[in-house]
């Protein structure tokens, strides 16, 4: 999924040089969307697939990313390289990719019918190259009923459960009624966008979404931040850092965030945030065994812009600081830590908070003034008015 090769006339398209991509992940650099706005460069894409697969893909109107940040509508197609001469790339897929302004004539596209299921902010659904316009749906609550699956994905879920969340204040033989008329719509509306193949199966009294026939965001965020914990586990930092940034190029935002007020979801909804946020702080700490601590400070930042009460984040933050020779910014944060849970919860930090205060406003004080000069550093706080 790198980048290897790059030509002058994509650089004309996309204002990026050939110095600037090669090495990048090629969703990273693109970042293409559908009509509808669902994602078609992601980690573990359908073209990747098809490539791996060594079948073309093409896409006949999809939008990529400029480098100043505005959207090209363009199609895709591509080209395998045939095993045998791909040296010196012998141990894998390689392929050209080519893209043409949306006035080229149509192109053929490879068939491919697994549904995608965008969960992780925006809900979309795509099949192949194609996004299919869910807004436009007559029976909303078919969608609905399509998000409650994908909650509970690859198990079985009872009829009684979907009536008590679709319609929990109707008499059971109405709710079974809209139930049964709400499954053929949804059935119906995924033929007619080309998935020929039983996505949601019958189960007795109740219904599940299989697995194995559908593509889910968050299920594949969670099988790259694992990849990502075992690598980090052997100290491959780099290989993990690729894991977690291509999980984190899938959290478009929270779980279903358009259902708000919905309990099917609330707990899978904090669950995978919370593994977000865990995600980033190892993912800064990757970063700082390599050495790049301003990119593992950049990391703990948004971490704490998503959840600022997060203290374990703000020691880890002060201690990226310090290795920067950024004392006094590390003190600082330990204030701006410290109003935060006085704010939120009403605690001060816990012991092992302050006493990393103490240490780094004790090393502070042995740094010789010039050196403190050089550094940016602050005129001195005294301990006792520092803690308050």
């Amino acid at each position: 999924m790198q980048v290897i090769a790059w030509n002058h006339k994509a650089e004309e398209l996309t204002g990026y040089s050939a110095a600037e991509v090669i090495g990048r992940q090629c969703w990273d650099v693109l970042g293409a969307i559908l009509n509808h706005g669902e994602p078609l460069c992601a980690p573990n894409c359908k073209i990747f697939d098809c490539l791996r697969t060594q079948i073309p893909f093409a896409v006949n109107a999809c939008r990529i990313r400029h480098k100043k940040r505005n959207w090209i509508s363009v199609n895709i197609s591509s080209l395998v390289i045939p095993p045998q001469d791909q040296s010196p790339h012998a141990d894998s897929v390689v392929a050209v990719v080519f893209f043409r302004s949306d006035q080229a004539a149509n192109l053929q596209v490879s068939k491919h019918e697994t549904l995608r299921v965008f969960t992780l902010g925006h809900f979309g659904l795509a099949v192949g190259d194609r996004g299919i316009g869910i807004e436009c749906w007559k029976r909303k609550q078919a969608l609905t009923l399509l998000k409650c699956l994908v909650a509970q994905l690859g198990r079985p879920v009872d009829r009684e459960w979907l009536l008590d969340c679709l319609w929990p204040d109707i008499d059971e033989k109405r709710g079974w009624g809209r139930l049964k008329v709400a499954i053929a719509y949804l059935r119906r509306e995924l033929r007619a966008n080309g998935i020929r193949s039983e996505v949601v199966k019958t189960v007795g009294n109740a219904y599940l979404l299989r697995r194995d026939a559908v593509w889910v965001d968050a299920d594949v965020f969670e099988h790259l931040i694992n990849s990502g914990k075992e690598l980090q586990e052997k100290g491959q930092w780099s290989d993990a850092v690729r894991r977690y940034d291509e999980a984190q190029c899938l959290y478009r935002g929270d779980y279903l965030e358009e259902e708000p007020f919905s309990d099917w979801c609330a707990a899978e909804r904090e669950r995978l945030h919370e593994i977000y946020l865990e995600m980033l702080a190892r993912l800064a700490e990757c970063h700082a065994e390599l050495n790049q601590y301003a990119r593992a400070i950049e990391i703990c930042r948004k971490a704490l812009a998503f959840d600022s009460g997060r203290e374990d984040m703000h020691c880890a933050l002060m201690k990226y600081l310090v290795k920067r020779g950024q004392s006094t910014l590390a003190l600082d944060q330990y204030r701006r830590c410290r109003r935060t849970l006085l704010r939120e919860f009403g605690v001060e930090p816990l012991p092992d908070t302050q006493r990393l205060y103490q240490k780094i406003l004790d090393q502070r004080k042995h740094i010789p003034a010039s050196d403190k000069q050089y550094r940016g550093y602050s005129t001195p706080v005294h301990a006792k008015s520092a803690t308050r």
